[in-house]
């Protein structure tokens, strides 16, 4: 009898640490949502009215197994047309969920439909993201199936909430002049105005080619420092200023869903390119157009095709 009322207890007092033990994780849950949810709203809010309107794109038809997304950086300066700085294409292959990342060189002397030949960041100040998406199209049978944009202001904002303390980079050397900072050789943490202008240098002589070096290299530290546990009292916040900071014709949902199903996939692996590609393209000169890279387009479309694996 005695036997079994220790029993009783016992099992009573395990049912009270139970309980107690469910109370505390409900309250750290709620407490979760309401501290994600409140900072969510501080980002929308801090983003409002920035966003840049784009009108006219039509996705193009859909690939079996890949999907490509069009990535824009511009330098708009408060002027109502500007040029596209940084032109990448980000291809997640939905079968391997293998994602690759190509650069376009913004000097490329490309056919611009409806306007005389001209370098291809000319495309989205002629016509926007459309005639952008049209000129990559009919000179390298690329499809275009979403885009994402971001202004360069928008663009340090956000780097100063993803990352306070600023993003790890190693320099590769003094950098300053008409990037409006001075960042020193070595390993830096940068914070959003010069992590912008480590990716945009290019007073050297690797020139545009340097620079598009860099611009990967910081995506790939921005996907490390997303990823990160450090950081992840900071996502609420920075995904809800990204809903006015970025433009793209995903809708919030899409968002989301795209960006869980690529977390959740596992480690995330970007493979990059540039196009041109090595040893197909000569520098010419134009009077209208300026210094231009006059590229092979048929080397160049079968390169990035076999890149991207778009015969599959």
């Amino acid at each position: 009898m005695e036997e079994q009322t220790r029993q009783t207890r016992y099992r009573k007092k395990k049912m009270r640490k139970g309980r107690l033990l469910f109370v505390v994780v409900f309250l750290l849950l709620i407490s979760a949502i309401g501290y994600s949810y409140i900072q969510f709203n501080k980002g929308k809010e801090l983003a409002s009215g920035n966003k840049i309107e784009v009108e006219g794109f039509e996705p193009d038809d859909n690939h079996p197994t890949i999907e490509n997304y069009l990535i824009l950086g511009v330098d708009t300066r408060g002027e109502e047309k500007s040029r596209s700085d940084t032109m990448m294409v980000l291809s997640w292959n939905h079968k391997t969920n293998d994602m690759k990342l190509v650069s376009f060189m913004r000097d490329i002397y490309a056919e611009i439909p409806g306007y005389q030949s001209y370098k291809l960041n000319t495309a989205y100040y002629l016509g926007g993201v459309p005639l952008l998406q049209e000129t990559l199209n009919n000179m390298f049978d690329i499809p275009i199936h979403h885009y994402a944009m971001i202004d360069f202001k928008s663009f340090e904002t956000l780097i100063d909430i993803l990352a306070p303390n600023g993003i790890e980079i190693d320099v590769e050397k003094k950098m300053g002049g008409l990037i409006y900072v001075e960042i020193e050789k070595g390993l830096q943490n940068l914070n959003g105005k010069e992590l912008l202008g480590y990716a945009r240098f290019r007073g050297d002589a690797e020139g545009d080619f340097g620079r598009v070096a860099r611009q990967q290299k910081v995506i790939e530290a921005l996907k490390n420092e997303f990823l990160s546990p450090k950081n992840v009292a900071n996502l609420p916040k920075f995904i809800g200023a990204t809903q006015g900071y970025i433009t793209t014709d995903l809708t919030s949902k899409d968002q989301l869903k795209t960006a869980l199903k690529a977390v959740s996939s596992g480690e995330i692996n970007v493979e990059k390119m540039t196009i041109p590609a090595e040893g197909t393209y000569k520098i010419n000169n134009y009077r209208h157009a300026g210094e231009v890279l006059e590229i092979d387009v048929a080397k160049n479309s079968q390169i990035l095709h076999d890149f991207l694996n778009l015969n599959e």
